[in-house]
């Protein structure tokens, strides 16, 4: 028999805000994350301007020593698996922890760990390698220590498919639910990549904007749009069982009724043509809900702010919706964010379960110069007070992965 699966926690560590609740308030403000790189000196560097986590001190989080033992990136991870848990009102000496599990995910994993320590390799010899690089750097150690961090004791994997990650954990977490493997899941993505390699390598990729202004930087749909915006932090929810979550009493921000993932088999960074993929990835989810294309009311969009990638999105939204594209409302919020990678998808979903909880559907900031290629309803500069009965987010990867998780309000 299918279960239903709801959502019941939010955790959030982001650009504009180190809990849900100032994270939220500044989606719908309009607040924009994205300045001048602080975390290395970018003088030798074309790109200047990244999302940074602000005002964060790790040692506000956990003792100093347990800070030196964990990458930034798995920090970030653990802090929005708190708030989520705490959120949720879940008490571990209540539950069969065999029964909750831990799916979490990042584009990069350690690299800030993995580039000190080269540095040190290369300046001053092999045996001044930390012992800790290992367990710092590499990428399931996010999930392991969200794991032991809760007491969590059921399945605990940690997934890559690039910027598709978070929807992906989240989407796999559903239907491990859905299916009766596990009651909980704490789900989502974790990334900690403004580091120099990292921007210097997808500067070389051309996947980066070079733009200063910091408001024209992160322009989804935009047609001056010329890349993304780094972003760092991290987005977890709580999915649970619903009768599990009915009979705790816990509150149900909305419901999860769908998934797609696809493959474009096209290009290693390029998406296919028309956003075939996507639409696909789309289709597959609305199909599983069996919910119309009319029926949506909302999609977050992966929305990058490169040109290929929000003029194919805006072909894959016409494919997969018809006649419903002229109507749907979507935005993308990296123009808060910048574009957090891995942990994309996990920020995006608390936003997608903030707009059905609140009624509001976010605006697509900074946008000015209307592009034919993406022709949508792109709900630009002002969010918007309604009631949100559906709402979609999608996550495209390089490697050509699609997600596309699909929320519902919650019915009894």
């Amino acid at each position: 028999m299918e279960r239903r699966v709801v959502i019941t926690g939010l955790g959030a560590i982001t650009p504009i805000g180190n809990d849900v609740k100032t994270f939220w308030e500044g989606i719908k403000e309009g607040k924009c994350g994205i300045d001048q790189i602080t975390a290395f000196d970018t003088t030798n560097f074309k790109v200047k301007l990244a999302a940074e986590v602000k005002g964060y001190n790790p040692e506000d989080y956990f003792d100093k020593r347990e800070a030196k033992r964990l990458d930034k990136f798995s920090q970030y991870a653990i802090i929005a698996s708190r708030e989520a848990w705490k959120d949720s009102g879940l008490d571990k000496e209540k539950e069969n922890m065999e029964r909750v599990g831990v799916i979490l995910g990042s584009g990069i994993g350690g690299i800030e760990t993995i580039e000190t320590e080269q540095t040190k390799l290369i300046e001053k010899g092999p045996d001044r390698i930390s012992p800790m690089y290992i367990p710092m750097g590499i990428l399931n150690m996010a999930t392991g220590n969200v794991a032991i961090e809760l007491g969590i004791k059921g399945e605990s994997m940690a997934m890559v498919t690039a910027c598709a990650t978070g929807t992906h954990c989240i989407g796999e977490s559903f239907r491990m639910i859905k299916h009766g493997y596990q009651d909980i899941i704490v789900a989502g993505g974790t990334e900690s990549s403004i580091t120099p390699l990292s921007v210097a390598g997808f500067t070389n990729i051309k996947a980066l904007t070079r733009a200063e202004n910091k408001n024209r930087a992160s322009i989804p749909f935009d047609k001056e749009r010329s890349g993304f915006v780094m972003g760092e932090g991290a987005g977890m929810i709580i999915l649970e069982e619903l009768e599990h979550a009915k009979k705790r009493g816990a509150k149900i921000y909305a419901e999860i009724v769908g998934y797609g993932a696809t493959s474009d088999a096209y290009h290693i960074t390029s998406p296919a043509p028309g956003g075939e993929g996507g639409a696909r990835a789309m289709k597959l989810a609305m199909q599983e809900a069996n919910v119309n294309p009319e029926e949506i009311t909302y999609i977050n969009a992966h929305g990058t702010s490169t040109h290929l990638n929000d003029a194919c999105e805006t072909q894959a939204i016409k494919t997969a919706l018809g006649e419903a594209s002229k109507t749907v409302m979507v935005s993308s919020t990296k123009g808060h964010t910048g574009h957090l990678l891995g942990a994309a998808g996990g920020i995006e979903a608390i936003v997608c379960a903030k707009a059905i909880d609140e009624g509001f559907v976010p605006a697509t900031i900074h946008y000015q110069v209307p592009d034919e290629e993406c022709d949508l309803d792109i709900v630009p500069n002002e969010g918007r007070k309604v009631e949100v009965k559906y709402a979609m987010s999608n996550s495209l990867g390089f490697g050509g992965h699609n997600s596309t998780i699909l929320l519902k309000q919650y019915e009894i």
